[in-house]
């Protein structure tokens, strides 16, 4: 948390560029390409990264696919995440984020920059728009994250269960699914420390469709789950 706030007074300067520079684009979408608005939004993640002394490893950059959609799905530790993700990946990448904690400052400008995807979970009307939204998106070439476990709350290195219901996307657009491997990523922002810390990314080997098309959602889930599972007991 000490870690969390310093950071935050730091970053003011650039926070209120951040919500300046956002409502300009969002009131101008017409001059910035997705790469413009994602380039952005990793300028912005980068500089949070060197003002809470952060340091990221990362590891099989040359397994994400080179063409076409996809989307990753990570396992969940803290505010990190996203950020580190983001900062490690070039090309565009979209987020779903629940609908009540999108709303928070700097969540809720990285969701509308991005064109991300609020879910609400006590809508199912919603959900189902989400969805749709998401898997047409990733058949079309866009990529995202969906964090399957849903929340982080005490998790650190430890994976909870994932929930199927989020690997449909993946189904319906017949997308390659590339999981993620997030270690430490839950120090940065909860250790009450201003020393550097160190976290690591591993993107996993994809399952393409061929791969998981003949199992059901838990299937995928377990599977998915399991190889994340292995990779942080291996490096750990």
């Amino acid at each position: 948390m000490l870690r969390f706030i310093v950071t935050f007074l730091i970053s003011i300067p650039s926070i209120l560029t951040l919500v300046w520079k956002t409502n300009y684009i969002m009131a101008h979408q017409d001059e910035y390409s997705e790469q413009d608005r994602y380039d952005f939004i990793r300028y912005f993640a980068a500089k949070l990264k060197k003002n809470a002394h952060i340091k990221t490893h990362v590891f099989g950059l040359e397994n994400l696919p080179k063409e076409g959609g996809y989307i990753m799905f990570p396992n969940h530790q803290g505010k990190y995440d996203a950020i580190g993700i983001m900062d490690a990946h070039e090309k565009p990448l979209s987020i779903v984020v629940d609908a009540k904690r999108s709303k928070l400052l700097l969540v809720d400008q990285t969701v509308r920059v991005l064109d991300g995807v609020r879910l609400d979970g006590s809508s199912m009307r919603n959900q189902i728009e989400g969805m749709n939204k998401i898997w047409r998106e990733v058949k079309n070439g866009r990529r995202y994250i969906i964090f399957p476990e849903g929340g982080y709350k005490n998790n650190r290195n430890n994976v909870q269960e994932f929930k199927p219901g989020a690997f449909k996307c993946a189904i319906k657009a017949k997308s390659p699914i590339v999981p993620v491997a997030l270690i430490d990523s839950w120090k940065p922002f909860t250790l009450n420390s201003l020393r550097t810390v160190e976290t690591q990314i591993h993107f996993l080997e994809p399952l393409n469709y061929d791969d998981y098309k003949d199992l059901n959602t838990q299937q995928i889930a377990d599977q998915v789950r399991a190889s994340i599972v292995n990779k942080i007991a291996a490096c750990l």
